[in-house]
């Protein structure tokens, strides 16, 4: 089984189990709150269709986004769970999987550059 995780929608954050006769999916409003929901609703959906983590071969998740914190909470969160869990993970736009040897990891992708702490000069 493969988890899949999306944080690049906007407010919402992407959820889904693929692997068995039928994939899970949940989407989630989440506004400046990935980080605190990400996790939480991955492991409420394992609790609800009785997924152990050792069910998963592999992790994805989308590296391509335009909101800088989003995207680094959710590449962040594969890329614990793969290296906790020992399992491949890859980028959903990549052809490949990487395997978790050596510190390999997905990257995040940004659209534009980030703009996190950048202040506004002040009108003189």
């Amino acid at each position: 089984m493969v988890l899949i995780i999306d944080t690049t929608l906007g407010d919402d954050i992407e959820v889904r189990f693929s692997g068995r006769t039928d994939n899970i999916r949940r989407r989630l409003s989440a506004p400046r709150q990935q980080a605190e929901k990400l996790l939480p609703l991955i492991v409420k959906m394992m609790k609800d269709y009785k997924i152990a983590w050792s069910d998963f071969d592999s992790i994805s998740v989308q590296n391509t986004g335009e909101s800088f914190s989003a995207l680094r909470i959710g590449v962040l969160t594969a890329n614990a769970l793969a290296y906790a869990l020992q399992i491949p993970i890859q980028a959903l736009d990549a052809e490949a999987p990487l395997l978790f040897i050596g510190g390999q990891s997905v990257k995040p992708r940004y659209q534009s550059e980030p703009n996190i702490g950048k202040a506004k000069k002040a009108a003189c």
